[in-house]
């Protein structure tokens, strides 16, 4: 896992939504528009309903890209290459991180068919940036 540079981290830390990429056990590359949190070690906090193809995906590849864009200015953008640290699919512990995520994309009034659901979450580790922010 890397330590991101400072403009990296603050850049993270806006509540920003991703798009990760990863690959099913046949090949088939598939993406999703997530949401996301930066963890004080740098990693990446991310949740799903059960099943939906992207986290079986992760499940098998155990590898994901990810990229984050500045929505005021396309081209402002940053890449990640990242493997699966942890899976925590306690169906409690996934669905607070989902209502911790609710609450940094203030979208609170998801929470009630939140809490319904089969949830998984992932953390993973970032072994790669590739910077396109143009502020280093």
């Amino acid at each position: 896992m890397i330590e991101l540079s400072p403009v990296s981290r603050a850049f993270l830390e806006a509540p920003r939504v991703a798009t990760l990429a990863t690959v099913t056990a046949s090949g088939t590359p598939v993406q999703a528009v997530i949401w996301f949190r930066l963890e004080p070690d740098d990693s990446i906090l991310v949740n799903s309903r059960l099943p939906r193809r992207w986290p079986t995906a992760l499940l098998h590849s155990r590898r994901a890209s990810l990229s984050v864009i500045d929505e005021n200015d396309g081209l402002r953008w940053l890449g990640m290459d990242c493997h699966v640290l942890t899976v925590d699919d306690d169906i409690d512990r996934a669905r607070a991180d989902i209502v911790a995520l609710a609450h940094r994309y203030d979208d609170l009034g998801a929470v009630p068919e939140f809490m319904t659901q089969s949830r998984i979450s992932f953390r993973l580790a970032i072994s790669s940036v590739h910077d396109h922010l143009g502020d280093e």
